[in-house]
């Protein structure tokens, strides 16, 4: 066990860190001072396991304060590319650490502190990777909440980002225990209330000529409809494009998406999996193409399978070559919880091992292989 802390003076850290092929880590972080509140992305080179990452100093540190520095912006995932790392998304989902702190002498829900404030826009900062440099550019998006990214890639100069995002931020608020304890048309109320997560994709420009007239979209890539208009201001104003057909509307959208991460990540992809969402918990396993938006699904009725791992085959050729893993849990008494086999390329079940334990949803997995990589385990 490794005390961060003694490395790189952060007060939290996401969850997902990304690596690099030879190893190097990078992730974020955000720290309170006098001056305020700032996040910060961090790299950790090392030649050894992820078991060790945070075992050697840190070299690089990207500091970005916040463009709307009252309330600190909720974050939990980050993007990495090959030279870039867009090394926060500040959405309007705004957590008002006052409020927080004193939630409890003062008799009120933690909730309370986390607020939605679809007036503001979404800012896209992005770094250079090696360097740290903020880029001169400044992207920002309409209100939107993100919770995981899928992937992200540069391409003939632009960024690809690709994420999963949510309209309105305030359904967040939603998830209360005492609406998860809800049954039949309570819970259906609730669930209908509930912005579906849905995939997206975002170009940004990294480079923008002074000379660009206001007004003009410039994303000129061929393959993508997404939008990066330049505003009389100078900022881009990026608009996303839809990375599913209409069909995926009748799953509940997609969370927790994951891609052949080991050969793909910061790579233009084609296929990435995730969880559909019927209701509150996740009820599908979904593939998607991002191609053609076709869809593919696992789904049994009375079974909520946890996010799909993907696995690829030691000696795969194609990005689809694997297997995707899923823990599936059911409150059936007759049924009892299986780790779920599907290949990846067909999406039909391979097998399954049952485990005579009952076990709680969990949001994220992980698979170790026995020589494994960090790449692999994302």
């Amino acid at each position: 066990q490794v005390d961060w802390s003694q490395f790189i003076a952060v007060n939290g850290a996401t969850a997902h860190p990304h690596y690099d092929p030879d190893g190097t880590a990078y992730n974020m972080g955000n720290s309170y001072s006098k001056q305020g509140e700032s996040q910060n992305s961090s790299r950790t080179q090392s030649t050894h396991s992820v078991k060790i990452l945070l075992g050697v100093s840190c070299t690089n540190h990207i500091h970005v304060h916040s463009k709307q520095s009252d309330n600190t912006s909720c974050f939990q995932y980050f993007i990495d590319g090959v030279h870039f790392v867009l090394g926060f998304i500040e959405q309007p989902i705004r957590l008002d650490l006052l409020a927080i702190m004193t939630s409890r002498v003062r008799g009120r829900a933690l909730s309370k502190g986390i607020l939605w404030e679809p007036g503001r826009d979404t800012v896209f900062h992005v770094c250079n990777k090696r360097t740290g440099e903020l880029s001169a550019v400044r992207y920002q998006a309409k209100a939107l909440s993100m919770f995981h990214q899928i992937n992200a890639y540069e391409q003939d100069g632009f960024i690809v980002l690709d994420l999963c995002v949510s309209d309105d931020g305030g359904t967040i608020g939603d998830f209360l225990i005492q609406h998860m304890r809800k049954s039949g048309e309570a819970l259906d109320e609730v669930y209908n209330a509930v912005s579906r997560p849905l995939p997206r994709r975002f170009v940004l420009p990294l480079a923008v000529a002074a000379d660009a007239p206001a007004g003009q979209d410039l994303n000129t890539l061929p393959d993508s409809r997404a939008m990066a208009m330049k505003l009389s201001n100078g900022k881009i104003f990026c608009t996303p494009e839809d990375l599913h057909g209409t069909d995926l509307l009748d799953y509940g959208g997609l969370e927790f998406p994951q891609i052949n991460y080991a050969r793909y990540n910061t790579r233009k992809y084609r296929y990435f999996y995730g969880c559909g969402f019927r209701h509150l918990l996740g009820d599908s396993l979904l593939k998607v193409d991002i191609q053609t938006k076709h869809l593919k699904v696992w789904r049994e009725p009375g079974f909520f399978p946890s996010e799909p791992v993907f696995v690829p085959a030691p000696d795969g050729t194609e990005e689809d070559d694997g297997v995707v893993l899923s823990a599936v849990i059911t409150p059936r008494q007759e049924k009892g919880t299986f780790l779920l086999v599907l290949d990846a390329r067909t999406f039909t079940e391979l097998g399954r091992a049952e485990v005579p334990v009952d076990m709680p949803y969990g949001f994220h997995g992980v698979f170790n292989a026995s020589e494994a990589t960090p790449t692999d385990q994302h």
